[in-house]
């Protein structure tokens, strides 16, 4: 008797810790360079002819369309086996215009994702855009604004991307989120160096102007900003923080430098590893051990290296299963892999 008295205490407790558990909003925020999403069609008005889906002689139509097929599969399942779906919040780069997010969105994968689209045009040459995608049933927009860098090299300007600022309602919360595509290591790192530090004194600019009117702002700096979180754009301007422990009221935290220094990378360019692809956090968003889910909170972050999206074969195996290689379509889906985080807050 003593023996189920004692098993059914056991029971109890354990029922007891399970009915008391807490539940969660989970809402995936990611970021994906989708390598040349170009149309088949030529805008005479952008160097749009150097895009490699316009430099293949037949079928751009047939290939516009398995990209994008492919693309929307990724995004289907980026951040899905927690949240429970597509990112709530996703950062795209590598985009020619509006016109290519909508086809995108108008995909069997996605159309019943209700996404919306905030874009402007870039004064990049080839016409490469940035943007963002958001579910509509999770976030309100109430301010975008595009900052060009006024990047100047050799009192030259370079005409680069903008970067896009968006805030809005991630549910009932305030959140601002920054995409960035900052400008390539064209001509080496050490020579365009430069450049990707001038871009990110444009983004503390913008927090800045984000903190004049919420300075407790939970800010989101996504973006594919070909440099790795060692750099000096990160560590020496924006001040990143690769530890939570050093994190201070203000600061920037840097989830993806210990995976960098762990050896993870979201591309990879002629033999070296590299991970361009991050998302960062202000103080706001980040626990720091307190398990204070009131608000939304950074859970995880993560690189979305799906065995599915790596090149198993050929001169770029084990690199991201690109898009394009020397003028033709190899059937895969970006030359990056997508990242992404997890916000928590308590139901």
């Amino acid at each position: 008797m003593k023996k189920v008295i004692s098993i059914l205490v056991v029971v109890f407790v354990v029922f007891s810790s399970f009915a008391q558990q807490k539940q969660y909003k989970i809402r995936t925020v990611g970021f994906y360079n989708l390598e040349n999403l170009f149309d088949p069609i030529n805008d005479p008005e952008k160097e749009d002819e150097k895009s490699p889906i316009m430099e293949m002689k037949s079928g751009r139509e047939k290939v516009y369309k398995d990209k994008l097929d492919k693309l929307s599969n990724v995004i289907l399942q980026l951040g899905s086996d927690k949240a429970k779906t597509s990112p709530a919040l996703l950062g795209v780069v590598e985009v020619e215009n509006k016109k290519v997010l909508e086809d995108l969105i108008a995909t069997d994968k996605l159309k019943k994702k209700n996404y919306g689209i905030i874009h402007f045009d870039s004064p990049d040459k080839r016409g490469i855009d940035v943007a963002l995608l958001y579910q509509k049933r999770y976030f309100k927009p109430i301010h975008f604004e595009a900052f060009n860098p006024n990047i100047y090299s050799e009192n030259r300007k370079v005409y680069t991307r903008d970067i896009l600022w968006v805030s809005g309602y991630l549910d009932d919360e305030l959140v601002h989120v920054i995409v960035n595509h900052w400008p390539s290591r064209r001509g080496g790192e050490a020579k365009s160096r430069p450049l990707r530090e001038k871009a990110a004194y444009k983004v503390t600019q913008i927090i800045e102007k984000i903190k004049e009117d919420d300075p407790n702002a939970k800010v989101i700096v996504m973006g594919d900003f070909n440099d790795d979180p060692i750099n000096s754009s990160f560590k020496t301007v924006l001040k990143a923080k690769a530890k939570k422990k050093n994190v201070k009221e203000g600061d920037i935290y840097n989830p993806y430098e210990n995976m960098f220094r762990r050896g993870f990378n979201t591309l990879g360019y002629r033999d070296n590893i590299n991970l361009f692809d991050q998302i960062l956090i202000t103080s706001p968003l980040l626990d720091k051990g307190e398990k204070d889910f009131s608000s939304f909170k950074m859970f995880k972050s993560g690189i979305f290296n799906k065995r599915f999206l790596t090149q198993k074969k050929g001169r770029y195996k084990g690199y991201p299963f690109r898009s394009f290689s020397w003028g033709k379509y190899t059937g895969g889906y970006s030359d990056h892999y997508p990242v992404y985080m997890y916000l928590i807050k308590e139901k």
